[in-house]
Parts: C-alpha cells; sequence; structure tokens
C-alpha cells in the first residue's frame, strides 16, 4: 500500500491540517500537489490498494475549480480516498458533495471524510491561529480512528457525506490582489499562480477574470507589495462576522 497526500492549499492553512492528518496516519506518504500552475493531473493513475488522502478548502461551500478540474484527470482505479474539507470557521456547505463526486467520477473509493477548521485566507482575523493544539490532537485522533477502521475492514459502507445536488452557486469573490509600488518585478507570484492569472512579463497585473482570490500571491510576495481592497476586506468582514463568532468544530465522517 502507498500513501498519497493530494493536497490544494494556495496559502497553507489546508497543507497544515492534510500533514497533521497524515503524519499521524503513516510514517511515509508522497505528496502530490494540486496547486502547482503545470498540475494537470492525467500523470496519476493509482492502484486499489493505494490510499489517497485528498485535502481542498471550502471556497464558498464549494471545491475551487482548479482543484476539481485536475482530480477529474486522474486515475483512481478503486484507490481508497479520504476527503479532508477545510474551511474558515463559516460553513463548508456543498464541498464534500462535490468533492466525493469528483473523486468517484474519477474511480476512487471514499472511505472516510474529515471536515476542519483553519485561518480563513483572506479574513484572516476569523479562525486565527488555527488550526491550534486542540485541533492538532483531535486531527491525529481522527487519523489513528480512520487507520484501524481501514485495517479491520470496517469502512466497507457507502460514505455519507453533508452537502447538496445540485450544489450551491459561487461566482467567486471581487477581492482581487492587485500591486503596490513596492513591487520589484521578481515574478515569484506569476510563478506560484495556481492558475496563471498573473502575467510573467508583467508581474504587477492581475488578470481579475482567471484569478480565483486564492491569496496564494499575496502570501508569497518577499515585498508584501500585493493586497486586497481595504474597502472590500471590510466589507466583506462585516459580512462574515456573526456567521464566523462561535468556534466551529472538527468532524469525522465514517
Amino acid at each position: 500500500m502507498s500513501v498519497y497526500e493530494i493536497v490544494f492549499s494556495p496559502t497553507g492553512g489546508t497543507k497544515r491540517v492534510s500533514e497533521i492528518f497524515t503524519k499521524a496516519f503513516c510514517q511515509d506518504s508522497v505528496c502530490i500537489d494540486l496547486a502547482r500552475q503545470d498540475m494537470d493531473g492525467s500523470e496519476y493513475s493509482f492502484q486499489a490498494e493505494d490510499v489517497c488522502i485528498v485535502s481542498v478548502p471550502s471556497y464558498g461551500g464549494r471545491v475551487p475549480g482548479a482543484a476539481v478540474s485536475r482530480l477529474r484527470r486522474m486515475k483512481g482505479n478503486q484507490a481508497g480516498a479520504i476527503l479532508i474539507t477545510v474551511y474558515g470557521n463559516r460553513a463548508y456547505d456543498d464541498t464534500f458533495a462535490e468533492l466525493q463526486d469528483v473523486l468517484e467520477g474519477s474511480g476512487f473509493t471514499c472511505k472516510a471524510a474529515v471536515a476542519a477548521v483553519a485561518e480563513h485566507s483572506i479574513m484572516r482575523q476569523f479562525a486565527k491561529g488555527r488550526p491550534d493544539l486542540k485541533d492538532k490532537e483531535e486531527i491525529a485522533k481522527f487519523a489513528a480512528e480512520i487507520r484501524s477502521k481501514m485495517e479491520t475492514g470496517a469502512l466497507t459502507g457507502e460514505l455519507r457525506l453533508p452537502g447538496n445536488r445540485p450544489y450551491r452557486e459561487y461566482g467567486g469573490v471581487p477581492m482581487k490582489p492587485q500591486s503596490g509600488r513596492s513591487c520589484i518585478k521578481c515574478g515569484l507570484c506569476a510563478k506560484e499562480c495556481p492558475v496563471g492569472a498573473i502575467p510573467y512579463d508583467r508581474p504587477y497585473k492581475t488578470d481579475t477574470d482567471t484569478c480565483i482570490s486564492c491569496m496564494r500571491c499575496i502570501s508569497v510576495c518577499p515585498q508584501k507589495a500585493r493586497s486586497v481592497s481595504k474597502i472590500l476586506l471590510g466589507a466583506g468582514s462585516m459580512k462574515l462576522k456573526k456567521a464566523c463568532s462561535e468556534r466551529k468544530k472538527n468532524e469525522l465522517f465514517v
């Protein structure tokens, strides 16, 4: 059995959750980065005895489109899949339903799932500092429980996950990062953008139609030259304040 950590994590929150889970699940795994700009997905073909830990953030209650397109090109060949949805303390809505449909459509067998909270990728004050120590302990416990159930053959039934079909509509958010005067045109943001929304020859620009507001360019910029509109950020924070005020819990589905 080979274990693969398949993760889409532009700003690192989903990756942190995925690493906590994967390290508790097994000692040796192969990481597949779904956020690479040159990632196609079709180069990956798994075996029935493999386990794939698939971790994605919830964007507006949906799976990021770039992750969907890359997962759809993979060949699952009945490999077992553990689904991890990471959200910024609001809700994950239909993310699990969509992710399960995508994976099963690619030939994976969905075995178990975990919902976990991490710091919001845009409005960082929500779920700030999460996953914290309590989260880490809980996520590791989930991993051990799933591993034990898989080894004893207890996960043979249909995995039922929350979510609606058809999925909720998501048209993205209006907050698109832009460059400021401190941009030195190093091109790191263009290289790291998961969807190629920043031209290599003009890294101070952003193709707002292509941009998915993942905020990776902001997180990787060495000059801190990229940012989103403070007005839009303030409005978005006010809109989410009530929904994100209460500490949401991590969940296990088997």
